[in-house]
């Protein structure tokens, strides 16, 4: 009986080993073709599109025009976008991939989309294999290459063709980048057709991959497929402190699950006084220093005093203000206050 090997065990997909087939098992995760086994009603027609991965997160539609019957985590080989063929890995078949597409905004169109030649053959498959083994030589002597030529550039990832005859090199680069010379150079170091794509810092990290601060893989490595823009201002929303040191990944950039519970803190200051807001009291005029938003608190203390905090629910500072606007002061926050009180103090050292 064939076994499962640990890494497909660990992902929990059901891919088996054998001699020319060795499935590697996905990095990226996809979604559960919960509709593979059902029948479309009124006797309609299959659809004969299926998403296909390819190394790392690459995934691309193609038609299924042979009707061939596929599974989940059969070897294909597809139409290239230039000559020659290209080999990946069956992810989603039936109606679920027109979902994927919409869910992908693709506008190009379903006219655009390349088609599937056949099941990969053990002889495909074995040249898919082989060519494999050198992208980890490539990229090392194509970052010497980069480096020989002075290019501001920084060359993350190779990826081979599944016939071997054309390899497509990923970089990043905050300018304009002319690379003609570099072309020539690689293709006479690996004697294929060479192709130069730019990636951002985002894609370059999903590629690599990576354990995060949370201790887990990365979420663009593993799940997370349309990047969002992050800003200081989801930080500022949940109360977190503007270290920039803490809040960026290993891409440089904003942490990407910045965004994850921002709609949360939002919906929820919704019902907070504006946090710049002032009260009169009998001892003088408060500020607001913190707020805690699922608590429903906020934190002030006098401008003559800011070392003193002092914590009051919403509604009383809602009244206050009120009582502002009509001219009448409030009691001190010693009254107010009926939870706790904080003291500030300031280390000095001589």
């Amino acid at each position: 009986m064939e076994k499962l090997c640990s890494g497909c065990l660990k992902h929990g997909c059901t891919n088996r080993n054998n001699m020319f087939q060795k499935k590697q098992c996905i990095k990226k995760l996809h979604v559960v073709d919960w509709l593979s086994n059902i029948k479309p009603p009124f006797l309609l027609d299959n659809c004969d599109l299926v998403e296909v991965q390819f190394k790392n997160d690459r995934k691309e539609f193609f038609h299924n025009t042979e009707k061939i019957n596929l599974c989940k985590g059969d070897f294909v080989t597809v139409e290239s976008k230039s000559s020659g063929y290209d080999i990946g890995i069956v992810t989603l078949t039936g109606e679920l991939v027109r979902l994927q597409i919409r869910n992908k905004n693709s506008t190009s169109g379903y006219s655009n989309i390349r088609k599937i030649y056949r099941k990969s053959t053990e002889k495909e498959i074995y040249i898919w294999n082989v060519s494999k083994k050198k992208e980890l030589k490539c990229l090392l002597k194509a970052k010497k290459i980069a480096k020989s030529l002075n290019l501001s550039m920084k060359i993350c990832d190779v990826e081979y063709q599944g016939d071997g005859e054309k390899a497509t090199f990923y970089y990043t680069a905050k300018d304009r980048i002319d690379f003609r010379k570099l072309i020539k150079e690689l293709a006479l170091a690996f004697r294929i057709r060479i192709e130069m794509r730019q990636i951002g810092y985002r894609q370059e990290a999903a590629k690599i991959g990576g354990i995060g601060s949370c201790g887990r893989e990365l979420c663009c490595s593993t799940w997370l497929k349309n990047f969002k823009s992050v800003t200081t201002n989801s930080a500022r929303y949940q109360q977190l402190s503007i270290n920039i040191e803490k809040l960026t990944g290993q891409c440089s950039k904003l942490k990407c699950c910045l965004n994850y519970e921002l709609d949360a803190y939002l919906s929820a200051i919704k019902d907070f006084p504006d946090i710049n807001c002032k009260i009169h009291t009998e001892k003088g005029i408060a500020q607001c220093m913190k707020i805690d938003v699922f608590k429903k608190q906020m934190w002030f203390s006098y401008i003559k005093n800011p070392n003193t905090w002092f914590r009051i629910e919403i509604k009383k500072i809602k009244d206050i203000l009120e009582n502002n606007i009509k001219n009448k002061i409030s009691p001190p926050l010693e009254k107010l206050s009926t939870i706790d009180v904080i003291q500030k103090t300031e280390l000095t050292f001589k």
